[in-house]
């Protein structure tokens, strides 16, 4: 039986029909094309749902829907949306009194009431004539549509499913008027997106009840036609888990993930449960930084202000500070209109808060948690307040009192000091960083987890980007002479000053404040930071994020950027709050509120020339730049603290590959601390950058071997002429690749490139372009190929780009030839790394990686030796079945793996000892392939044939007789003669024949003549 788009077609119609679903084939209905509405259905549907409305009133109703009045599709989308959520108000007359009937397009309250349709094949005539695969109708709406393909055909993807939605959108716009969301799938690799949706933010719904996903789950199609599409679910996403935002002047329509759904659901219910119980606590929602914590804040509030049971509260939204505030503020505001019912309010002091609670019920409030500190007095004592906090496990927030050693006061924490403000609430937390398990006032005041989608959830659904980590630590050293110069001072200080005094400058200076803002450092710091910014500058959009110690060293280090780098005037700022005895020249540099509200505006702005913002505390939390990829660590932090940091580089944008952390203070066992926190499996989630170099190397080792026998080595050289045909000629060589070659390349160079944007500061100045030549290659390859869509232009920039970087070096050093060492044949694992691997605790993951990198081992070996690739693919093949089909631990797979590493590296060196090289080795491998010859003959006979057949080859090869049917059967006479001489097994010498001959085909091939 085939499978096909069909196979899948049958098989949604059939899951959504025992779901209740009434299926009807779309060439069967007797319709106009041209509508896409079923408007019998509508009427029908409307008549139902709708007690005592009039056809007068359905027809104008009608008319209000078909005739939406706005230009852009998003607009009209929303415009509907509003319709769908609140009704639609349509003006009539009775008893000649004016009056107002709003029209309920949908029924949420009982959606049994509801009409719903799948119907495949509805032809759709517009500006083009289309045909959907499947569509869902509510009430006779086309809200849903699915887009399929073929999971049999290997050259059909989910994302030519997408294109295809997009170009639906642009050929048949009318009908995404009504589009609640879109469904992609192949049958295994199923996704949801809207409207506005960029492919990266078509998500895979990986649950059916809020329960996390399997490990290694895959069928991701039978779960979200079961996790999103029973009458009931699918109302509630489209009532209550959909919003619209204003984004840089875009309308963006956002569906909620799947994880945000189930936490809200979960919160929603225990809200119930802790007003029923007078409880007062809900618990906390810890969801990663980057994960759409504010959004699910937005979807909670929506539910809790708009259900009759929860008596219409107040929620008071808390903040731990003042930038923060406004960031989460934006968000509420920008969702208001349809979720919340109503315009969140900021309290600007503790009186204005007292101010905002004084109503009886209803409002969203923001405040700060300073607010909570200036009395004790009761701010309100109502027992319909919500009190939500964002980030909910500050060390301020502890119940207990603490003696200030200074005034001797005890004080208390923020807990306590909201608890008294609020007696009566209801408290619930959100976090994006998990509450540490010593923190017990976070859970006296909000109580246990609710949900959890920790960091390595969120990168395997790909709602975050993973992060990279680098260690550039500066080495410094002390010197001696001065050291003892400042000792022989403060022995004369102490006559004119106090011992106490003495000890504290001892202390102030010696602080590692002062070690790391040192001049000589901060020198080191910048030509540092410089060169590995220069390499990574065009990734992306440029931005990046150095993260200081102290304002002071913020300062230092910015002057000193601006002095190895005058032409960055535009490109790199600081980002301070200024301070009245802060020095006169720092007054320009750190400007006032107005000035860095403007320089927030303008480094989210891609397109700007701000590129490197240096900060101390200002924008590490809560401030989202999704395109910036790396940030750099030179101040000392731990916990929460630094998970929040490093998250401002785990935001998904485009073809982001994954954040790097450059760390330059020795962060790493803060690192490590704090990961044990974010679940078990989550402690290896930041690996060492030596593993995304060792993939781009393998990766490198690939395109080399595909681009065996073409000499590109002019690409080094001075001439920019000549490296620019070689170039050419490259796309030439390329395009005479079979298609599954052309399309593995494009593939191989595409992971090369994304590989090598993490760890280009580990790179030589060879290997970095090299890697350049085949990008060239890729761009040229998918523009005049039409494999892709890149322009000339994009072509040229990144040609040019090369160019003037090899224009800027003093030459081109290759680290081999200065070694007096050929470049390698193959790329060989270290058993540094190999030590590394084994200490991943990802062991499928190592067992995936390794299993990459030594098929790529593998075919480049092939090039030189058959005998020997064929036992080491053998190998390869019967490790990873019995892994697949778990036979064995993936424990055992690495160390098997490793060991056939191992093999390869000595079965490579082995021609060593014999005193052959690689061509002789290989010859030899097929002359002992039989290990009867072995018994028949002497080693060193063996090793003399393997020397003369390599010559005779060599001599050989300009009559290219691996093409030629008459010269090969000359060649075979020429290699039974050499047998002959040398004696060679009778018994063996047909399969040695055979097996010699298939060797010096492909030697003959690869041979530099």
């Amino acid at each position: 039986m085939s499978i096909n788009e069909d196979t899948l077609e049958q098989a949604i119609i059939s899951e959504l029909q025992e779901k209740g679903y009434e299926y009807l084939y779309g060439p069967d209905i007797d319709r106009d094309y041209h509508e896409v509405i079923l408007e019998d259905c509508f009427r029908a549907s409307m008549l139902n749902i709708n007690p005592g409305i009039t056809q007068e009133i359905i027809s104008e109703t009608y008319k209000e829907i078909k005739n939406l009045g706005l230009l852009r599709l998003e607009d009209l989308n929303a415009s509907f949306h509003k319709y769908i959520v609140e009704g639609v108000s349509v003006p009539y007359q009775k008893d000649k009194e004016n009056r107002t009937f709003t029209v309920k397009l949908i029924d949420f309250d009982n959606p049994s009431s509801n009409d719903f349709k799948v119907i495949n094949q509805y032809t759709i005539i517009e500006y083009k004539n289309k045909r959907p695969d499947i569509l869902i109708f509510i009430n006779g709406i086309p809200m849903i549509l699915f887009e399929l393909k073929n999971m049999g055909n290997d050259n059909t993807t989910v994302e030519q499913a997408y294109m295809q939605v997009k170009n639906y959108q642009l050929d048949i716009p009318t009908l995404f008027n009504y589009n609640a969301f879109n469904v992609i799938s192949d049958g295994i690799d199923t996704r949801i997106g809207t409207i506005t949706s960029d492919y990266t933010r078509y998500m895979a719904w990986k649950s059916e009840d809020g329960e996390k996903p399997a490990e290694n789950m895959t069928d991701f199609f039978t779960v979200a036609l079961n996790g999103m599409f029973s009458k009931e679910r699918l109302l509630d996403i489209i009532r209550n888990f959909i919003v619209f935002q204003d984004i840089q002047g875009k309308t963006v329509k956002i569906l909620a993930g799947y994880h945000q759904y189930f936490a809200v659901r979960k919160a929603v219910e225990s809200t119930r449960k802790a007003l029923k119980e007078k409880s007062r606590k809900v618990g906390v929602i810890w969801h990663t930084q980057g994960s759409g914590k504010s959004l699910s804040m937005v979807f909670y509030s929506g539910i809790v202000v708009s259900d009759p049971e929860f008596r219409n509260p107040t929620i008071v939204v808390l903040t731990d500070r003042n930038d923060l505030d406004n960031q989460l503020f934006g968000t509420f505001s920008a969702s208001s209109k349809l979720l919340l019912r109503q315009t969140p309010r900021q309290a600007e002091s503790r009186d204005n808060l007292k101010e905002l609670l004084k109503v009886k019920a209803g409002g969203i409030v923001f405040t700060t948690i300073q607010k909570f500190e200036e009395s004790d007095d009761i701010i309100n004592d109502r027992s319909n307040i919500i009190f939500m906090a964002d980030e909910a496990h500050r060390s301020q927030y502890g119940m207990e009192a603490k003696l200030d050693r200074e005034t001797g006061e005890w004080k208390y924490g923020m807990a306590k000091h909201m608890r008294d403000a609020l007696p009566n609430a209801t408290f619930i937390g959100f976090t994006g960083t998990p509450i540490d398990m010593k923190d017990k006032s976070t859970i006296e005041v909000f109580g246990k987890y609710i949900d959890i989608y920790d960091m390595t959830q969120a990168v395997d659904d790909g709602a975050t980007v993973p992060i990279y980590y680098e260690n550039r630590t500066p080495k410094l050293k002390l010197n001696e002479d001065i050291l003892k110069k400042i000792d022989r001072e403060y022995a004369v200080l102490a006559g004119e000053s106090t011992e106490i005094e003495i000890e504290k400058s001892k202390t102030d200076l010696s602080s590692i404040e002062a070690i790391v803002g040192s001049k000589d450092r901060l020198n080191m710091l910048a030509d540092d930071i410089i060169a590995h910014y220069e390499d990574r500058q065009y990734v992306l959009t440029g931005k990046a994020m150095i993260v200081c110690m102290t304002r002071r060293i913020a300062i230092n280090l910015y002057k000193t950027l601006l002095a190895k780098r005058p032409e960055w005037d535009k490109k790199v700022k600081v980002v301070l709050t200024s301070s009245n005895q802060d020095p006169e020249d720092w007054h320009d540099i750190i400007g006032n509120k107005a000035y860095r509200d403007g320089l927030m505006i303008e480094f989210k702005d891609n397109n700007s020339e701000f590129k490197i913002a240096i900060v101390v505390d200002m924008w590490l939390t809560g401030f989202d730049v999704p395109s910036m990829a790396t940030m750099y660590i030179d101040k000392p932090m731990k916990g929460h603290t630094l998970m929040q940091a490093i998250a401002r580089v785990n935001r998904v944008y485009k073809d982001k590959e994954g954040g790097l952390i450059v760390d330059y203070i020795g962060m790493v066992a803060e690192l490590k601390a704090a990961l044990k926190q974010y679940t078990r499996r989550d402690q290896d989630k930041v690996p060492d950058l030596g593993i995304a170099y060792s993939i781009a190397m393998a990766k490198l080792e690939v395109m080399r071997d595909m681009f065996y026998g073409f000499d590109y080595i002019a690409f080094f050289g001075e001439s920019d002429v000549k490296r620019l045909k070689i170039i050419a000629d490259g796309v030439e060589f390329a395009l005479g690749f079979e298609e599954d070659e052309s399309k593995e390349y494009i593939k191989e160079a595409t992971a090369l490139s994304q590989a090598e944007t993490l760890c280009r500061s580990l790179m030589d100045e060879h290997d970095k372009k090299e890697i350049e030549f085949f990008k060239c290659v890729k761009a040229g390859l998918c523009k005049v190929g039409g494999k892709g869509k890149i322009t000339s232009n994009e072509i040229n920039a990144r040609i040019m780009k090369m160019v003037e970087q090899a224009i800027e070096q003093d030459g081109v050093v290759n680290i081999f030839e200065q070694s007096g060492q050929k470049n390698p044949e193959i790329s060989l694992l270290s058993d540094e790394y190999m030590a590394q691997v084994r200490k991943m605790k990802h062991k499928n993951i190592a067992a995936e990686m390794l299993r990459s990198l030594l098929e790529d081992n593998i075919r480049v070996f092939a090039r030189t030796g058959v005998v020997k690739a064929q036992l080491f693919s053998e190998k390869m093949q019967d490790v990873l079945k019995r892994y697949n089909n778990r036979m064995i631990t993936s424990a055992e797979v690495i160390e098997e793996l490793l060991n056939l590493s191992k093999e390869m590296t000595e079965a490579y060196a082995a021609g060593d000892e014999k005193g052959l090289s690689p061509e002789e080795l290989a010859f030899y491998d097929a002359l002992v392939a039989d290990p009867e010859v072995l018994k028949n003959m002497e080693d060193s006979k063996l090793v003399e044939m393997a020397h003369e057949l390599t010559t005779l080859i060599q001599k050989s090869r300009t009559v290219d007789w691996d093409k030629k049917q008459s010269a090969r059967a000359y060649m075979r006479t020429q290699i039974k003669h050499l047998l002959r001489k040398y004696k060679y097994p009778p018994d063996q010498a047909k399969n040695a024949i055979d097996t010699v001959i298939k060797q010096a085909e492909l030697m003959s091939v690869n041979m530099v003549v």
